[in-house]
């Protein structure tokens, strides 16, 4: 018997939910988070089932359980990590600040929280160019007038931010500021709105010592857009990311549901969808995936170049894609190659070639110089993948056949030696040639 048509597609619908999602992140699906005690899943169903439908597979664990550790044999054993514990105080031996960065430097990204409490992720905050005001003292602002305590603010998102939805709405926040060190590697993505402050009371008793602070433009002023609530941190070797966050409350479903002082609904959801998104490395993720250098109208490359020789450097660079995966990619104009001996001698634009997609070419003359040169790629920029390739070729001085025969420079050299023969031989000539008469006719009169 013929089986039906809703067994057949019973069957074919069993099929596809057993196939596994593909997660979104270009370094791995793996999820770690550490929840402190007093906070539950249900907080935060919006954010985790966001990022288990983009395919991560999320584990969670308290801070003093060791049963799932966050470093097996010298491997970090989770790609990504939300550590969700601002208030906790004593963690269990493998999540500690010196393992959370060896993880990191092992190529983990982080998400960590933060909140007023002195803890041991606040004073890790510090090691990564923040600075961070006075325990106890959250971010308070009165504007706009609302129906939520002065710690509860609502924070405009920047219309346009590489790492956000352009026309996100205003999130609902509730943390602590901090001020940003002196740091590339620093990427900001929320800043403090420009009527806020940190403080330690809700109330404007100190209001006249905070204006006269800003008065004189004193050390220790927490107030300001110059501050920041969420930021961003990208590792100089492998890009490994981590975002603080000054508030956990930014992610839970509370803030999400919760309206505007406008009516409308808060950003939240979507913001923390682009946090993630970023920190898991699903966009602005750059590789190189092959470089090469050879002579013009050649494409083999050598062991080494003759100097002022013309020469040409080819970069093949793609960009991930949470939905495509890889592929080539021509949107950097700002690429540039450096041709370096100690001090660069060479700096110059890497291009797109517009008839081949993700290929950057740089074409120059090596300077009259030899000796040992470097082809360096270096493209950092903040919120993108850290792009770096050095490659070493020898530059050598022409063979002793590899000079030209004459030389247009040396002419008035060769027109000096030349003359100069020319007046010996025709010196010599007259000088043999010619002929000594008086002298023979004194020698006969002598005889006489």
């Amino acid at each position: 018997m013929l089986p039906s048509l809703g067994a057949i597609f019973f069957s074919l619908f069993g099929l596809f939910a057993a196939v596994p999602v593909q997660a979104r992140s270009s370094t791995g699906n793996s999820v770690l988070v550490v929840l402190q005690p007093d906070l539950k899943r249900d907080n935060f169903t919006i954010f985790f089932d966001n990022l288990e439908k983009r395919g991560y597979d999320l584990t969670l664990r308290t801070p003093e359980d060791d049963a799932l550790p966050i470093i097996r044999d010298d491997n970090p054993t989770y790609s990504h990590i939300i550590l969700f514990a601002p208030d906790i105080k004593s963690f269990s031996q493998d999540v500690t600040p010196q393992s959370l960065v060896t993880v990191l430097n092992a190529g983990t990204n982080l998400i960590v929280a933060l909140s007023p409490t002195q803890s041991p992720v606040f004073t890790l905050a510090s090691e990564f160019s923040l600075i961070l005001p006075p325990p106890s003292t959250p971010l308070i602002s009165h504007f706009p007038a609302r129906d939520s305590p002065p710690s509860v603010i609502p924070v405009a998102v920047p219309p346009k931010h590489p790492l956000l939805t352009p026309n996100t709405p205003p999130v609902w926040y509730s943390g602590i500021p901090f001020a940003h060190g002196n740091n590339p590697l620093l990427v900001p993505i929320l800043h403090a709105p420009a009527e806020s402050f940190a403080s330690d009371t809700d109330s404007d008793a100190g209001a006249e010592a905070l204006f006269d602070a800003a008065e004189r433009g004193g050390e220790g002023l927490w107030a300001g857009s110059a501050m920041g609530i969420v930021t961003g941190f990208q590792t100089r070797d492998n890009s490994a990311r981590v975002t603080w966050v000054g508030g956990i409350e930014l992610f839970t479903d509370a803030y999400a549901h919760k309206s505007l002082p406008s009516g409308e609904k808060s950003g939240n959801e979507q913001f923390a969808r682009d946090v993630a998104a970023w920190t898991f490395q699903e966009n602005l993720v750059l590789r190189i995936d092959s470089i090469t250098h050879h002579l013009l109208n050649e494409t083999v490359p050598r062991e080494h170049y003759t100097i002022n020789e013309n020469i040409v450097f080819e970069a093949h660079i793609s960009r991930y894609d949470s939905e495509r995966g890889w592929s080539p990619y021509s949107g950097l104009h700002d690429l540039q190659l450096e041709f370096t001996m100690l001090d660069p001698h060479i700096r110059t634009a890497l291009l797109p070639v517009t008839s081949k997609l993700g290929l950057y070419q740089a074409a120059f003359r090596i300077p009259d110089r030899h000796g040992v040169f470097k082809f360096v790629l270096d493209y950092r920029r903040r919120g993108w993948t850290i792009l770096k390739a050095t490659t070493t070729v020898p530059v050598v001085p022409p063979r002793h056949d590899g000079y030209p025969r004459f030389l247009s420079a040396a002419w008035p050299y060769y027109a000096g030696a030349i003359s100069t023969s020319l007046g010996f031989f025709v010196f010599a000539a007259l000088w043999l040639a010619g002929d000594d008469k008086e002298r023979k006719k004194g020698k006969a009169t002598k005889t006489e």
